[in-house]
């Protein structure tokens, strides 16, 4: 006889406890390893975790507003686990947007490299990478590239992008 999702609810909350309890205890030893740590190394170690938090709180209050299909959410996760684990994506911020499915702050956050390209406050290399990751992402979201979004793709895509590409599709 089939759950009707209580399992599946009962695992949910779980694993966002257990989550809870993991990023908690990593702020405590995060606070007690201060000492030991350069300051733009704690800070960003504490940025992050407080983002996973909100991220995490973000996704309660969908949950609990039922503005979420658990299915929906979860396939949007895994792409976003499957991109960090094979390495294709390497900017956190990028694979937050990615799972959250948010284009428009992907496509402001690409605006912004362009910007910070020609006043020089971005490496040519740097950009490359995160504009492949950007645009892989919005292809990813249904989104359409304009030809030279695609050009570029093509000539700069790598292989970890192309093993994404691979999973993903699979998975969908």
């Amino acid at each position: 006889m089939a759950s009707r999702g209580t399992t599946e609810t009962s695992k949910l909350k779980q694993n966002l406890e257990e989550q809870l309890d993991r990023l908690m205890q990593q702020l405590q030893d995060l606070e007690e390893c201060r000492e030991e740590l350069d300051a733009d190394e704690y800070e960003e170690t504490k940025k992050e975790t407080l983002e996973q938090l909100s991220e995490i709180n973000d996704s309660l209050k969908k949950i609990m507003s039922g503005d979420m299909t658990l299915v929906d959410e979860l396939s949007g996760m895994q792409l976003a686990i499957q991109a960090a684990i094979s390495q294709a994506f390497k900017t956190p911020e990028v694979i937050r947007m990615f799972a959250k499915k948010q284009p428009r702050q992907l496509r402001t956050r690409l605006a912004e490299m362009d910007r910070d390209l020609m006043v020089g406050k971005l490496g040519r290399d740097l950009y490359t990478q995160q504009k492949v990751e950007i645009l892989t992402a919005l292809r990813k979201l249904g989104e359409k590239l304009t030809p030279d979004d695609e050009m570029f793709l093509s000539a700069n895509a790598g292989a970890a992008l192309s093993q994404f590409e691979r999973v993903s599709n699979d998975l969908g």
